[in-house]
C-alpha cells in the first residue's frame, strides 16, 4: 500500500485560532423499549457520552476505536443525521444544535460526508450523473443549463470517465463508486467532510489511491477532514492530530508523531501494538499488549474509568470509582488516566504491504 506519507507535526489551524467545529459535551442516548402497542422504556444505549471537540480550519482530525466505541454515531451526530441527547454544536461560532431541516439547509452545504460503503450510500435507480448532481439541484448553487458540464467536471476532478454520465452504480468498482461519494461530498465546496470509514470497505490498492485522492483534495480546496477509520497507520499518514475513542468518550487526543511514540492512555497502547509491521526484525522486538475480557455492555457502562476492567494499569479501587478527566501531557496531548502509561519509544508504523 503505498501513500503520501507526510509528518504533520501540529495541525493547519492551529489551537488558539478560531475552531471550525465544537462540540461541548455532546451525548447521544438510544432508548431501549419494551412492548408492542405499549413501549415501556427500559433502558438505554449510551452510545456517545460526553464529547468535547474542537476540529481546526485546513486540519484532519483522526478518529480511531474498535467497532461499538460511537465514532459513526459522534458523525451522524455532527452532521445533525441524529439529534443529541444532550451538550451543544458549533459550527464556524454559530451553535445548530436545536437547528431543524430547514435551518440545516444552508449550513449542509458547508457540512458534508463521505460514507463507509460505497454501494449501500448511492441510490441505485439514479445514474451517476444524477447522483452526484443531486446537491445541485437541491440547493439551486449552479444554473439548470450548467448541471451536467459542472458534473462531469467533479468527475474528471476525481478520476472518473466523465463520458460515464450516464453509468449505474453496479456497473463500477468499489473504487470507482467511493470516487462517486468523493465527487458528491464535493459538489458544494464545503469546509468540513466527515469521512466515515471511507477505505475500510476496499481492496488495499484502492484505499491508497482515495487516500491520495482526499489529500489532493484537502490541498487544492482547502478542506478540512474528519477522518474515522480502524487502520491505525492510514490514520498516520492522513491526520493532523488523532483522537481515540473507547465505550463512547475520548480517551486520549494528540498529534500523530506524538500520539504515536508516546501514547499515553493504555487503550491507545494495547490499539498501536496490535498494528502489524513489515520488517520481520522490527516487529520481533515489538511487544503485544493482549487486553483481557470483552468490551462492557454500552448499555450499563462501567463506574469510574470505563476501562478499568480490561486494563492492565489499573488499581483500585481509584479506577474502579472515580471518572478520569483529560488531562495534559506532551503539548497538544490529553488522556483520560489515573495511572498513564511512561514516556518511551514506540516502534515507528509503516504501512503492511
Amino acid at each position: 500500500m503505498t501513500v503520501s506519507v507526510r509528518e504533520r507535526e501540529r495541525p493547519a489551524g492551529s489551537p488558539g485560532s478560531t475552531p471550525l467545529l465544537r462540540l461541548e459535551g455532546v451525548k447521544k442516548h438510544f432508548p431501549i423499549t419494551r412492548g408492542v402497542i405499549f413501549q415501556k422504556k427500559i433502558g438505554q444505549v449510551h452510545a456517545v457520552d460526553g464529547i468535547d471537540l474542537e476540529v481546526y480550519p485546513g486540519e484532519t482530525l483522526g478518529l480511531v476505536g474498535e467497532t461499538g466505541c460511537g465514532k459513526s454515531t459522534l458523525a451522524r451526530l455532527i452532521m445533525k443525521v441524529y439529534d443529541a441527547t444532550e451538550g451543544r454544536l458549533f459550527f464556524e461560532g454559530e451553535e445548530y444544535t436545536a437547528y431543524g431541516r430547514r435551518k440545516m439547509r444552508p449550513l449542509r452545504r458547508e457540512m458534508q460526508m463521505i460514507f463507509q460503503d460505497p454501494y449501500a450510500s448511492l441510490n441505485p435507480r439514479k445514474t451517476i450523473g444524477s447522483i452526484i448532481a443531486d446537491p445541485f439541484r437541491i440547493h439551486h448553487t449552479v444554473p439548470k443549463g450548467d448541471v451536467k458540464k459542472n458534473v462531469q467536471e467533479l468527475m474528471e476532478l476525481v478520476g472518473l470517465n466523465p463520458e460515464h454520465y450516464n453509468r449505474y452504480p453496479h456497473e463500477f468498482s468499489g473504487g470507482q463508486r467511493q470516487r462517486v461519494g468523493v465527487a458528491r461530498a464535493l459538489a458544494l465546496r464545503p469546509k468540513l467532510i466527515v469521512c466515515d470509514e471511507p477505505v475500510s470497505a476496499l481492496d488495499v490498492s484502492i484505499q491508497a489511491q482515495i487516500i491520495n485522492l482526499l489529500e489532493k483534495l484537502q490541498r487544492e480546496f482547502g478542506l478540512t477532514y474528519i477522518f474515522i477509520a480502524h487502520d491505525l497507520s492510514v490514520v498516520k499518514h492522513v491526520s493532523n492530530r488523532v483522537a481515540v475513542m473507547y465505550l463512547g468518550k475520548i480517551v486520549e487526543m494528540a498529534t500523530g508523531p506524538t500520539l504515536y511514540r508516546n501514547p499515553k492512555h493504555p487503550y491507545t497502547g494495547a490499539l498501536l501494538s496490535a498494528v502489524p509491521i513489515a520488517d520481520p526484525d522490527l516487529a520481533s522486538h515489538k511487544k503485544r499488549i493482549v487486553l483481557e475480557g470483552d468490551v462492557p455492555s454500552p448499555i450499563d457502562p462501567p463506574s469510574g474509568c470505563r476501562f478499568h476492567p480490561r486494563c492492565p494499569n489499573a488499581q483500585f479501587p481509584r479506577c474502579r470509582e472515580e471518572e478520569p478527566v483529560l488531562r495534559p501531557h506532551h503539548p497538544g496531548q490529553v488522556a483520560a488516566c489515573h495511572f498513564p502509561l511512561e514516556d518511551r519509544a514506540v516502534l515507528d508504523l509503516e504501512p503492511t504491504a
